[in-house]
């Protein structure tokens, strides 16, 4: 029941983390796992993207719903992503794991504070004034970037895809986080299936758990970032990200 409830409450945060601003789950999850039920990194990893496989793939359906996705251009990154996806988890295969899962801690409260203060109000119609060449580079450079930091620590890949999206591609937020869940999606279940071939079987009850919690979650922030203001969304994505990297912080640092 312990276990349980540790997966429900993981859930909750990797769920609405993904729904609002296409977070990985594993910004939550690994260290709730490693904290409260002594899981192994790598094991804990590797369950946290799995949990993230389905949470993004019913946030890119709602948000392409909305047509609020941008298939085409997000199709170059993903090609980068999960191909570097591929060798950051190997990598970090190599690597002890008390030194996994400490790069991005911040991240998520740091971008949280950025909506808030400075929130995102590009237009669809500037969005698509970039060049498709400009684009297209960007693209390939970033999601080299993205994928290694997803696959290495599981981690942070999420908000950089939110982040370059947003700040250097120009994307208007829904379209971003409708893109970035919609590259999570493949990016996740790549860096699952490699973590999971590398470690081994996971515990079946602690994944199934935090799989159902997150696909819960998911959905219902998915909704209700579809429906909201641009001015909204900002708010309500900065404060889920603050207090989601406060906790992460304070599981990191504080217990």
């Amino acid at each position: 029941m312990y276990e349980l409830l540790i997966c429900f409450v993981a859930g909750i945060g990797a769920g609405l983390g993904t729904g609002f601003a296409g977070m990985s789950a594993a910004a939550v999850i690994s260290p709730m796992l490693i904290t409260f039920l002594h899981m192994e990194p790598y094991e804990a990893v590797g369950i946290a993207l799995a949990s993230d496989v389905l949470a993004s793939a019913v946030s890119a359906y709602t948000y392409g719903k909305n047509k609020n996705l941008d298939i085409r251009n997000g199709l170059v990154m993903m090609v980068s992503v999960l191909c570097f996806t591929l060798v950051g988890s190997w990598i970090s295969s190599l690597i002890p794991g008390a030194t996994m899962g400490s790069f991005s801690v911040f991240m998520t409260f740091l971008l949280g504070v950025k909506f808030i203060v400075k929130p995102v109000m590009t237009t669809r119609e500037a969005m698509e004034g970039v060049s498709l060449k400009k684009r297209f580079a960007q693209s390939v450079i970033c999601g080299i970037f993205i994928g290694f930091i997803c696959g290495f620590i599981g981690a942070g890949g999420g908000m950089m895809m939110l982040l370059i999206l947003t700040s250097v591609l120009g994307y208007e937020l829904k379209t971003a986080v409708g893109t970035s869940v919609f590259i999570m999606t493949f990016t996740a279940f790549t860096g699952a299936v490699s973590h999971f071939a590398i470690g081994g079987s996971p515990d079946w009850q602690i994944l199934i758990g935090c799989v159902l919690s997150t696909l819960l979650w998911a959905r219902i922030a998915a909704r209700f970032a579809n429906k909201a203001s641009a001015v909204t969304l900002n708010r309500a994505t900065g404060v889920v990200l603050v207090i989601l990297g406060a906790a992460v912080i304070a599981v990191n640092y504080l217990l």
